[in-house]
């Protein structure tokens, strides 16, 4: 099971950090990934981590958003800085044991558990 946290609200330009722990099985034996949602819109990649600790990330977060994992506190988290109003959405993590192949590791269909969101809001 997957647990994300540490949503808020904070100004445009201000940062948050967010975390995805592991229970059950360590999350060192998966691939992790981030999404986000916001009302209306589909769900869009943010960032992703393979086992091997090699990091991806989407356009829109390239250079404001670092994705990290500690295999021994079972985390893995999501700093995020310098943002801004586009970035508000409930924010998801997701894991995958599946090899590299078909789909990416930014692709929503990679992955086969998901973990309830953290809300972010960002305001003007």
């Amino acid at each position: 099971q997957l647990q994300a946290s540490g949503g808020g609200s904070v100004q445009a330009g201000g940062s948050l950090r967010l975390s995805c722990a592991a229970s059950g099985r360590g999350i060192s034996n998966y691939h992790i990934g981030w999404f986000r949602q916001s009302p209306g819109k589909e769900r869009e990649s943010v960032a992703a981590i393979n086992r091997s600790g090699a990091s991806y990330y989407s356009d829109s977060v390239k250079g404001r958003y670092t994705i990290s994992r500690s295999n021994a506190r079972n985390t893995v988290s999501l700093q995020m800085n310098s943002l801004t109003p586009e970035d508000t959405a409930v924010y998801l993590c997701a894991a995958s044991t599946m090899a590299s192949g078909t789909y990416s590791l930014l692709d929503t269909r990679r992955y086969m558990s998901w973990g309830q969101g953290t809300l972010v809001t960002v305001s003007s």
